[in-house]
């Protein structure tokens, strides 16, 4: 088994991440680029700030580099609205459009999509214009109907138009770096997943959370793997109420190497303690990881007030 060297605090990553209540205070627009990595971005980022080597195993330092070898091959993301649908509630009727996110540079068999109104395309475009309103001067949002919203060629042509307009939005590399883009297709399925993880639904949440996986994967995790954290810490948490621990136990291995390498001390005990338990069910060795798991108590003995995985993940997107 590969020897690990002393972990390094400083990884090259902010690590205050302890005292924050955001569930991706690491995930800045420096990491999210899908196409220029190790390139200076054009608004003045720091593309891909990489992990110190001190605190890999030889194993991950591989990983890492395939990692690296991955980021050089062109990839784009392609946007399709293949449909629509009218939603009646209540007193509310509107319309929601099917997006579809698309990998393209390699083969992408994974289909995933989620669901946005009008409304929400609104939002997005007031928060980008705040940040970025020189680079969006000529990307224009399609124009809201004062009638007809619920023609059939309306809609149809509202569906192509905002096709178009995601693509001039990740056209522009600031507003693809930036939080606003990313959230706008995860976040909403995220804070649902959380509402049903804290209301004991975990089957529904797994869903929604396994959805924002793939979008955050296609996104950037690749690229930026500290943005997957939170999300592969809920399925764990998730898949081990649902009695599934072989599941709990992959996604915690996943989120792991990664709350190592960058120095994530907010999820590093909380999760090593839910894998040795995992661990010990499956009849797994769990000697290194009860070391380490004792070594992070022993420094944050004093210093942090000790919580479970459950109870960090429950606290997030409140």
């Amino acid at each position: 088994m590969a020897e690990r060297a002393v972990p390094q605090e400083n990884t090259g990553i902010n690590t205050g991440i302890q005292q924050s209540n955001d569930p991706y205070p690491e995930a800045t627009a420096e990491s999210l680029d899908l196409e220029d990595s190790h390139q200076q971005g054009a608004c003045g980022y720091d593309l891909c700030p990489g992990p110190s080597s001190s605190c890999m195993t030889t194993k991950e330092l591989q990983q890492h580099w395939r990692a690296v070898k991955h980021r050089l091959k062109p990839v784009k993301l392609l946007f399709e609205i293949p449909s629509a649908r009218t939603i009646v509630q209540h007193l509310s009727k509107y319309v929601v459009y099917q997006i579809v996110v698309i990998r393209s540079g390699s083969y992408d068999s994974k289909r995933v999509s989620v669901e946005r109104r009008y409304s929400d395309f609104v939002h997005l475009h007031q928060q980008l214009l705040e940040d970025f309103s020189e680079e969006l001067e000529e990307v224009i949002l399609p124009r809201k109907l004062l009638t007809g919203n619920f023609n059939p060629e309306n809609i149809w042509e509202r569906r192509l138009a905002l096709r178009d307009y995601l693509a001039q939005l990740y056209a522009v590399r600031c507003v693809r770096h930036s939080r606003h883009f990313l959230d706008f297709f995860t976040e909403p399925e995220q804070r649902r997943a959380h509402g049903l993880l804290r209301a004991g639904q975990f089957g529904p949440a797994v869903a929604l959370l396994e959805t924002v996986l793939e979008l955050q994967e296609k996104m950037g995790g690749w690229q930026s793997p500290v943005l997957l954290v939170p999300t592969l810490c809920a399925l764990t948490v998730c898949q081990r109420d649902l009695e599934e621990p072989e599941s709990a136990f992959t996604m915690g291995q996943r989120a792991l190497p990664t709350v190592r390498r960058y120095g994530l001390k907010r999820y590093r005990g909380p999760l090593l303690e839910m894998m040795v338990d995992l661990g010990y069910q499956l009849g797994q060795p769990v000697a290194q990881l009860q070391e380490e798991l004792v070594q992070v108590r022993d420094a944050e003995r004093g210093l942090v007030s000790f919580r479970s995985l459950k109870e960090l993940v429950v606290q997030e997107f409140t």
